[in-house]
C-alpha cells in the first residue's frame, strides 16, 4: 500500500486529525470523482505558447494574504497580462483559504490558481487523495520564460520538486525557499549581554537568566500550535538523524514514539514545567504572539523566514531579528548544531477542475521567470536566479 492509498483510506475513515482534513475527507471534490473535468479553456500549443494557453481566457488567482502579502502576486499578474492582454484576471486575497474555497471545490468551481497557505489552508491529504489537484509535470518540462536553453525544472533549487510530489506526480508548487528556526532580537541580547545557547543545557540556563530579568523566555502561537512542532521535530531529527523525518513522513508505526522523539519531547516539556512561556500564549494567534515578541515581552519565538516581512509594520527600529538553529541535545546528536530546517514552502496549486488549467501553469511559469522576483517585494524564490535564498542544511522535517 502506497502513501497516497493510506491517506485516502484514512480520510475516508474520518481519522485525519486536523479540522481542515476532517472537513475535506468526504467532500474535497464533491464526491471523490477521480475524473477531473477542468481545462475548459484550451489554446493551441506552439514554441511561443508551450502550455497551450487560450489568449483571451480569464484567469482567477486567490492568494493567502499572510507574511508575503499580495503585492508580489499582483506584479506577476501584470506580467501575465503583458503577454496575454486579452485575458481578464480576477485577483483576491484572504487569510481563510479553507473557509473561502472549500465550497467551491465541493461544487466544482474552484479558481485557477490557489496559494494554499497559512493556518487555515485546505488539507493537502484530502485534496491529493481525491484527485483534486492538476498534475504540474507539464510545467516542469516547459521552457523557462526568459532563460534560454533551460526548462522550468532546470531553474529550481534542489528539493523544490520533491517536496511537492506525491507518488511521482508534481502536484504542489512551493514558491519560496524557507528557513525555520528560533528567532531573537540581537539588540535585546546585546543590551543584556546574553549569548544564544548552542546546547539544550545552555538554552535552559539562558531561559533562567531571561526570566530573572523579568522577560518571558518564550512565546508561541497557541491557537496554531504547529509553530512549536517545528523546533520539536527539528530537535528530534538532529538527535536521531534524517531517518526520524522519513519515518514520520511515511506514517511508519510508532514513528512518533521513537527514542529521538521522546528525547525531544522531554526536553521541550521543560520549557512548560519551568514556566518559561509568556502568560496567555495558549490564547494567542501567530500575529499576536509575534507582536508580543517584537514588543520585547518574550525573548524567543519559533517561525519561518517570512517573519521579517510579516512583522515589518510593528517591528521597532533597530530590533534586528535573527534566526538560529535549535540547540543540540548533546554530543550524541547525529546532526551538528548548525543543521537547520530549510525547504521549499509557500504552496501553490492548480485545481484539477479549474477552467483555465493551462493559464494556471503559465502563471507559475511567469512566477519562475528571471524577471519575476525583481518586480515583486523582497523574498526568496524557489528559483535561484534572484535574489539568493537563505543558506540551510538538509535538516528537512517534511
Amino acid at each position: 500500500m502506497n502513501r497516497r492509498e493510506i491517506l485516502r483510506r484514512t480520510a475516508a475513515a474520518g481519522l485525519l486529525a486536523t479540522p481542515a482534513a476532517g472537513l475535506l475527507a468526504g467532500c474535497a471534490t464533491g464526491g471523490g470523482d477521480d475524473k477531473a473535468d477542468g481545462g475548459t479553456y484550451k489554446g493551441t500549443k506552439s514554441e511561443q505558447n508551450p502550455l497551450g494557453v487560450k489568449e483571451d481566457a480569464p484567469l482567477e488567482v486567490v492568494i493567502f494574504n499572510g507574511g508575503f502579502g499580495e503585492e508580489y502576486a499582483k506584479a506577476h499578474e501584470a506580467m501575465y497580462k503583458e503577454k496575454y492582454p486579452k485575458a481578464e484576471i480576477k485577483h483576491s486575497a484572504t487569510q481563510e483559504i479553507s473557509k473561502t474555497l472549500q465550497p467551491r471545490f465541493v461544487d466544482g468551481t474552484p479558481p485557477d490558481v490557489v496559494n494554499n497557505s497559512g493556518a487555515g489552508q485546505i488539507d493537502f491529504n484530502g485534496l491529493v487523495s481525491q484527485n483534486a489537484l492538476a498534475d504540474l509535470g507539464e510545467l516542469l518540462a516547459a521552457p523557462s520564460l526568459d532563460i534560454p536553453g533551460k526548462t522550468v525544472k532546470d531553474t529550481l533549487l534542489p528539493g523544490a520538486v520533491e517536496v511537492g510530489s506525491y507518488d511521482g506526480k508534481f502536484l504542489v508548487f512551493n514558491y519560496t525557499y524557507t528557513a525555520y528556526g528560533i528567532w531573537h532580537s540581537t539588540k535585546l541580547f546585546g543590551e543584556r549581554n546574553w549569548s544564544y545557547g548552542k546546547t539544550w543545557d545552555d538554552h535552559i540556563a539562558l531561559c533562567k537568566q531571561i526570566k530573572a530579568a523579568g522577560i518571558a523566555p518564550w512565546t508561541y502561537a497557541g491557537l496554531h500550535p504547529r509553530y512549536m512542532s517545528w523546533p520539536l521535530i527539528a530537535t528530534a531529527i538532529k538527535f536521531g538523524g534524517p531517518s526520524v523525518a522519513t519515518a514520520i513522513d511515511n506514517l511508519e508505526p510508532n514513528a512518533w514514539k521513537s527514542d529521538a522523539m521522546k528525547a525531544a519531547a522531554d526536553a521541550w516539556h521543560q520549557i512548560v514545567k519551568d514556566k518559561y512561556i509568556l502568560e496567555g500564549s495558549p490564547g494567542l494567534d501567530h500575529k499576536q504572539s509575534q507582536t508580543a515578541w517584537c514588543q520585547g515581552k518574550a525573548a524567543f519565538i519559533s517561525c519561518g523566514s517570512w517573519l521579517e516581512s510579516e512583522q515589518k509594520d510593528v517591528t521597532p527600529a533597530g530590533f534586528n531579528m535573527t534566526v538560529q538553529p535549535t540547540p543540540s541535545l548533546g554530543s550524541g546528536d547525529k546532526l551538528p548544531f548548525e543543521a537547520i530546517r530549510g525547504t521549499a514552502g509557500e504552496p501553490f496549486m492548480v485545481p484539477a477542475k479549474a477552467k483555465n488549467v493551462a493559464g494556471g501553469l503559465e502563471y507559475f511559469r511567469t512566477m519562475l521567470s528571471k524577471k519575476a522576483p525583481r518586480t515583486s517585494p523582497r523574498r526568496s524564490p524557489a528559483s535561484p536566479w534572484s535574489p539568493a535564498p537563505p543558506t540551510a542544511s538538509s535538516c528537512r522535517t517534511g
